[in-house]
């Protein structure tokens, strides 16, 4: 008989390797308590968090927290029902509404996770005989919503502006035709050219998607993601979010201008067969998507934060996925995933959490340490971190 856990023995295998050279599993780590946005306990001791996505750093503000408090005081801990059957109280259309204000827009939808809002649009807005036009370098929950959907799927090469075009040029013209992409690449931290890409999907009549899940609520000058920074925000029929980053919770959402985006609580799979986010969940999202309207000094903090990592590492002399600071993400490019992993572990002995990301979610097969700024990392914090990394680097041999 076949053992269908048969598929996974190449990563058994080479997850068994790196533990047995002794390293701590970097994919298990447990924070004993966190303390702040920027500190936790692991292992028994203080650690500095660069390996979030709290880039904002809302996890902690009083009113998130009392809004939440009020609400599970009010609500009860949780909806047990779907959106379109008893789910939706009072906080979840106020979510929504906010989220409408932030954007501008006139509809917005919440998921009950960012990976469900893009599971849920794109399967249901492209299906079979419509095609999907993507960067490679997708989200995984892209893909997955691109399987879902039955769409003809067509990827191009990574912020490839002529690859694009030359996809769609040969794609008939009288088809439904979605281009999908992101304004922050999550794991190098680079952004797109959304203006230029943005103009040759509408010359050749596509929609377009930006999921802005890592630059929302910092890039821009509303936080409004990437494609408000680069002026083309008019011009992009859904944008994707998502509450686990820079609004400090979790659930995702899509906003939308399009005249007929309301059907959509109707018909997307995943928004109708879930259960709605719980009421202390939506009341910090509401919460704090509001103050991030007015977080223009933390905007500017946090873009200080970057540039001072991003050019400490390259001084001592670390490779890094860009050649400037594009976004609060700076990743470390590693040998390999021994090292790789080396490094990770010695960063936590210093006291330093970061991401470890391998293959397959890495492009290019890369092994990476990712670090994600947060705007209350003060700068005497990023000053020790640089010091942190240098230490390991050299004990390890990275540099």
């Amino acid at each position: 008989m076949t053992d269908l856990f048969s598929k996974f023995d190449p990563i058994i295998a080479q997850r068994e390797a790196l533990l047995a050279t002794g390293v701590t599993d970097p994919f298990n780590l447990v924070m004993e308590k966190v303390v702040s946005p920027t500190v936790a306990m692991c292992n028994g001791r203080e650690t500095i968090l660069l390996g979030t996505y709290n880039y904002m750093g809302m996890t902690f503000d009083p009113d998130v927290i009392a809004a939440g408090k009020q609400a599970f005081d009010d609500f009860g801990s949780g909806t047990t029902g779907s959106r379109v059957l008893n789910g939706t109280y009072a906080g979840h259309k106020a979510v929504e509404a906010a989220l409408c204000e932030f954007y501008d827009m006139k509809h917005a939808m919440v998921f009950s996770t960012g990976y469900q809002a893009n599971l849920g649009i794109i399967s249901t807005i492209a299906g079979k005989g419509d095609y999907i036009i993507l960067d490679i370098d997708s989200h995984a929950s892209i893909w997955d919503g691109c399987k879902m959907g039955n769409a003809e799927v067509v990827p191009f090469k990574h912020n490839d502006l002529a690859a694009m075009e030359n996809r769609l040029r040969r794609l008939p013209e009288d088809a439904g035709k979605l281009v999908i992409l992101e304004g922050v690449y999550s794991m190098l931290g680079d952004i797109a050219p959304l203006k230029d890409m943005i103009a040759v999907a509408k010359k050749y009549g596509a929609m377009v998607l930006v999921d802005e899940a890592h630059s929302m609520g910092f890039i821009g000058p509303n936080g409004r993601g990437v494609a408000e920074d680069q002026g083309c925000l008019d011009d992009v029929d859904f944008v994707i979010g998502t509450f686990s980053k820079s609004v400090g919770t979790v659930g995702g959402f899509c906003v939308s201008n399009h005249p007929k985006f309301e059907i959509m609580r109707l018909v997307c799979r995943p928004y109708v067969f879930t259960a709605s986010l719980p009421p202390s969940v939506v009341a910090t999202a509401a919460t704090s998507v509001r103050k991030l309207m007015h977080a223009a000094d933390k905007r500017a903090h946090l873009w200080e934060n970057s540039r001072t990592l991003h050019k400490g590492l390259r001084d001592k002399g670390f490779q890094l996925g860009t050649d400037e600071p594009q976004s609060a993400i700076i990743s470390v490019i590693m040998p390999d995933l021994e090292r790789g992993a080396a490094m990770w572990e010695a960063l936590l002995h210093e006291g330093l959490y970061v991401n470890l990301a391998r293959p397959p979610a890495t492009p290019a097969g890369m092994t990476l340490l990712r670090c994600s700024l947060c705007a209350l990392h003060s700068a005497e914090q990023v000053q020790t971190i640089i010091g942190m990394f240098t230490r390991a680097g050299e004990r390890v041999g990275i540099i």
